[in-house]
């Protein structure tokens, strides 16, 4: 079982993910467009994504080929729909909907926490309300099913733990 963990920047995904791993005792396959920031002390310009988008979806196959349950702190829908942000470049959406289709569950992470500055990884609440806005209308315009995380940390973590066990009935 695959449980994707979407949402804008600031969204609490990375802390879910975590507390979910920790609670369930899955697989937990964090943000890679994180690492491969901060490995190179920048961005990733518009060229650079589709191996980002590829390298996140590699690396969520291979955790779930290992784990009965894994947690999936993103997938490649967010670079595709940050790609579209950043750069107007549609070409990794079908791709993106096509794996997203193949997790089990979708969590979305709402943006109700205070948004924190993160060096040159976060933007600001602005583009945080306009990713967000623009991963609902996609997940709907898609028909790709999800739930909504929001509150509290621990109000996120019931929430999602309710939602897998619902999922694994």
């Amino acid at each position: 079982m695959i449980v994707a963990l979407l949402g804008a920047e600031c969204t609490g995904k990375s802390t879910l993910a975590r507390a979910l791993a920790a609670r369930l005792g899955a697989g937990l396959v964090t943000e890679y467009l994180r690492e491969w920031c901060e490995a190179r002390g920048t961005t990733p310009q518009a060229h650079e994504q589709a191996s980002i988008a590829a390298e996140q979806a590699r690396r969520i196959e291979h955790g779930a080929a290992h784990h009965a349950l894994l947690i999936a702190d993103t997938t490649p829908l967010m670079t595709a729909l940050f790609s579209q942000h950043y750069f107007s470049d549609d070409s990794l959406l079908a791709q993106a909907l096509d794996f997203q289709r193949r997790c089990d569950l979708t969590l979305l992470c709402a943006p109700d926490l205070p948004w924190q500055a993160d060096g040159f990884m976060r933007d600001g609440p602005g583009v945080r309300t306009a990713i967000d806005t623009r991963l609902r209308d996609t997940l709907s315009q898609h028909a790709l099913p999800w739930q909504s995380v929001q509150g509290t940390e621990d109000c996120r973590l019931d929430a999602a733990l309710r939602a897998i066990r619902e999922r694994q009935r």
